[in-house]
């Protein structure tokens, strides 16, 4: 089963580190990875994308909740919420075969953000089904080279993750971590 997995985390240096190096110990694969900072600058949203059974999963969880610079982790998959991937791919374009792009490039919505006079560069957005999709369309043209995000997700309606996360007037980033790593002892 297919996870996705929401992390409120400390918005510091080598938290990102943590949180993949702890995947990473564990055997855990990452299917996606996106990270960013939120509405409020002491927060990063880390949005993690894992395979696995519910047991699984609650092992990930419990593994992310014990760094210390995790603030909140929620598992968004059994939420209606919305996921967007994103994708720039260079894709080799000759004067006939140009229109033809251009149409896929519209019926997916996507833009094309340059041209040169033997490829065009484009950006899709959207549910990762979507972005493969029109990869597979584009790929008897030449795929020259690409680059994706990874899946970003949010909870649909007012609920938010936000909610018992500290907000901008406490200090997080000043807070001295409880756990040093072996650089620091």
């Amino acid at each position: 089963m297919r996870h996705v997995l929401s992390a409120l985390v400390q918005n510091r240096p080598g938290v990102l580190a943590h949180v993949s190096g702890m995947f990473a110990s564990r055997g855990y694969n990452i299917d996606s990875l996106a990270v960013g900072e939120t509405e409020n600058p002491l927060l990063s949203r880390i949005t993690v994308v894992v395979m696995g059974d519910d047991r699984y999963l609650e092992q990930v969880r419990k593994q992310l909740e014990k760094i210390v610079t995790v603030v909140k982790v929620h598992d968004i998959s059994k939420e209606d919420y919305v996921e967007r991937d994103l994708m720039l791919i260079k894709i080799k374009a000759t004067p006939a075969n140009r229109m033809e792009i251009q149409s896929l490039v519209q019926i997916f919505r996507g833009r094309i953000v340059d041209v040169s006079l033997e490829e065009v560069m484009i950006e899709i957005s959207g549910q990762e089904k979507k972005v493969e999709a029109f990869i597979e369309a584009v790929r008897g043209y030449g795929i020259l080279e690409m680059a994706r995000t990874g899946r970003i997700a949010l909870v649909r309606g007012c609920r938010s993750i936000e909610e018992n996360a500290p907000d901008a007037s406490s200090p997080v980033e000043d807070a001295e971590p409880m756990v040093h790593g072996h650089s620091e002892l």
